[in-house]
């Protein structure tokens, strides 16, 4: 992921498009992308803030999972060879929540929990 320009820069293209320049005309005069200036014009235009979103994912991790990740620690505790798509389906069906298998991994694993493959399990 890129990083966001400078809020100088912002402003400027801001600036520059509000005094009756076209957003193709301020990338050109500042050195970004057509879209880039159709954008920070836009977000000027109607929230009258030009400041760069805030990228990536939030760090609090406060998923839909973090309220059953009991329930689900106690399912792996009581049976540690239970599948994804089985815990999946077991909390689709004890708390009608509906999440895909990967997100119980990742889950799971900041929890402490993975999976180990191990040599006396035969492969298919």
């Amino acid at each position: 992921m890129g990083r966001a320009f400078s809020l100088d820069l912002r402003e400027r293209i801001a600036g520059y498009v509000r005094e009756g320049h076209s957003a193709r005309a301020a990338g050109r005069m500042f050195g970004v992308s057509a879209a880039t200036a159709v954008r920070i014009a836009a977000a000027d235009r109607e929230h009258g803030d030009v400041q760069a979103k805030v990228q990536g994912r939030p760090a609090g991790r406060s998923g839909k999972l973090l309220a059953h990740m009991d329930f689900l620690l106690d399912l792996v505790r009581g049976d540690p060879d239970l599948t994804l798509m089985e815990l999946a389906a077991a909390l689709k069906e004890a708390r009608q929540v509906e999440v895909h298998h990967s997100s119980i991994d990742r889950a799971l694993r900041r929890a402490g929990w993975s999976y180990k493959k191990r040599p006396d399990r035969r492969r298919a």
